[in-house]
């Protein structure tokens, strides 16, 4: 298997489009909405934070649940997009384009959320990556709760280079995994087939990386939260409360509270 070319540094402010709205995961939102809210028992009141919403899938599922919500994203046709379906079904959900680095809440949110990596990683290096767990730990009040669900590093470590299948109701999605062990980033890139459409043959030997992202470990997450007066709950391997986590599965799901 052939090794991904790497985009550019800043990948994550140039390859969002609409298009994602019909990729296989997203038909998972409402499952994944039911676990956060299981796992960590929240009453429907919560003032809730989504860093990196993305058009806004999740904070507009826990709207329509009677949470209030934030969204904050990059990409301006995503907020166009979560604002327009907002004002739509008349929600309690506020949505704001920016960099999330440029967010200066301060003890406001009961809960903050990371979903579908929610920028984690995402960004060119160490230091810049860790400004995402600073806006995590200031945003929330004393107690608040955190639930991100992100690529695990230990996975890639183990099973990468790897390719797979994923089928939704509207496309076939071939996502290529690759470890930049140096770096400690996955460089992901693929293809996806949308059904009813005339297919055409992927180019396997011209394949860029689409992204970029550092991942980390539990180890690695427990250790930036503690030095945030953060502190991991629990962590599981998939949105299934009998699946813990491990090298053997791929995401990393992680519950935290501040102290």
């Amino acid at each position: 298997m052939n090794i991904l070319n790497k985009p550019s540094p800043e990948w994550y402010k140039e390859i969002w489009s609409l298009d994602i709205q019909d990729m296989s995961w997203v038909e998972h939102t409402n499952d994944e909405v039911n676990f956060i809210i299981d796992i960590m028992d929240l009453s429907g009141t919560e003032r809730i934070l989504d860093l990196a919403c993305g058009f806004g899938r999740h904070a507009l599922e826990l709207s329509r649940r009677g949470f209030p919500v934030v969204g904050v994203d990059i990409t301006s046709d995503y907020i166009n997009e979560a604002m327009r379906i907002s004002s739509f079904d008349k929600l309690n959900a506020e949505f704001i384009c920016a960099d999330i680095r440029d967010m200066t809440f301060k003890n406001e949110f009961d809960v903050v959320l990371n979903m579908a990596d929610g920028a984690v990683g995402y960004l060119e290096n160490d230091n810049e990556n860790l400004k995402i767990f600073d806006l995590i730990t200031s945003s929330l009040k004393k107690g608040g709760k955190h639930f991100m669900n992100i690529c695990n590093a230990e996975h890639a470590e183990m099973h990468f280079p790897r390719r797979y299948w994923d089928i939704g109701e509207k496309e076939l999605s071939l996502p290529e995994f690759h470890w930049d062990k140096e770096n400690r980033r996955m460089l992901y890139g693929g293809w996806g087939l949308k059904f009813g459409e005339v297919a055409e043959k992927p180019k396997i030997d011209e394949l860029s990386a689409h992204s970029s992202i550092r991942l980390y470990s539990v180890n690695e997450i427990e250790d930036i939260f503690k030095s945030r007066e953060m502190i991991v709950k629990n962590t599981f391997g998939k949105f299934d409360k009998s699946i813990p986590s491990s090298h053997r599965e791929m995401q990393l799901l992680i519950y935290s509270q501040k102290i």
